[in-house]
């Protein structure tokens, strides 16, 4: 059970998930759906991570299923640097550098091609980040999630000046045109410990039962554990968002099938990988190399 952090007035953990494992979509190449690039050496996951590390998160954790996590791991790396620390004008820039930790959550075996729809991925990535922080300690709970997603191409450095709303205890989301992800829109959100709790009932209520409540009969089992195809709006519609709590982003495109993707490279949008991206290993012991 999620619960919220410790949180002071001089620190809030932000915790960034990236969801990955979901159902596949129709690209059908030899390679997972998250890893189609969006620019040169630009991939849609390094996006979301990039995001995440805009949005000022401590530490960042893609859910993929555990045969994808060597290669997304080697693209990703195990670090990644704030972006913001690039804008400071400081004397001694390395006195405001720092590292973001990036995890790799498998998603449970129980819920594989059961329940793990895009949705319940960053759900899960909230859980893993809330139980594995509390065997550390109790202040590095998190105190709220920050999710991004693979499948919506937009500038991530747009949110750099949210940053205060964002490690925050209002609500904070995206819009496009007024769409958020309440609409099934890929456009990064957050949400607490109390919205998971909701989220989650409602999911194992709507798609994961075997039999029909009513009846008591067994479903038919291309019924049983619909979970798997939610769309985002029907997992997140009891997220609280208030209205003076959105920001609307510039340049956002959905590739979440063959369509929507060769519209977005027709569109002309063009996206640079930043040169500190790179994946960054931490040192192992006893190795003083940078």
């Amino acid at each position: 059970m999620i619960e919220s952090g410790t949180q002071t007035t001089q620190a809030f953990h932000l915790a960034g998930i990236v969801p990955v494992a979901s159902q596949p979509l129709d690209f059908s190449f030899p390679w997972h759906d998250s890893l189609m690039p969006i620019g040169k050496n630009y991939l849609a996951v390094e996006r979301a991570v990039l995001e995440c590390a805009w949005a000022g998160c401590e530490t960042i954790w893609v859910v993929c299923h555990r045969e994808m996590q060597p290669i997304i791991k080697a693209r990703l790396g195990e670090w990644i640097q704030d972006p913001n620390w690039l804008l400071q004008k400081e004397l001694y820039p390395s006195t405001v550098q720092r590292r973001l930790p990036i995890y790799y959550v498998p998603i449970h075996p129980k819920d594989r091609d059961r329940r793990d729809c895009l949705g319940w991925s960053a759900l899960y990535g909230a859980l893993s980040a809330y139980h594995i922080s509390r065997k550390i300690s109790k202040w590095v709970i998190p105190d709220k999630y920050y999710c991004a997603f693979p499948y919506g191409v937009y500038d991530p450095s747009q949110i750099r000046k949210q940053r205060k709303n964002i490690s925050s205890n209002r609500s904070f989301f995206l819009t496009s045109d007024g769409k958020s992800v309440k609409n099934g829109e890929y456009l990064g959100f957050t949400f607490d410990g109390e919205d998971f709790k909701t989220c989650r009932r409602e999911l194992r209520k709507e798609g994961t039962p075997g039999s029909d409540d009513k009846t008591g009969r067994m479903l038919p089992p291309e019924k049983r554990w619909s979970a798997r195809f939610f769309s985002l709006d029907k997992v997140f519609k009891h997220v609280i968002m208030n209205k003076e709590s959105g920001h609307e982003i510039d340049g956002y495109h959905k590739i979440d099938s063959w369509a929507n993707y060769t519209r977005f490279i027709s569109s002309g949008e063009t996206y640079e990988k930043p040169e500190f991206f790179k994946p960054r290993k931490w040192n192992r012991v006893g190795d003083t190399s940078e």
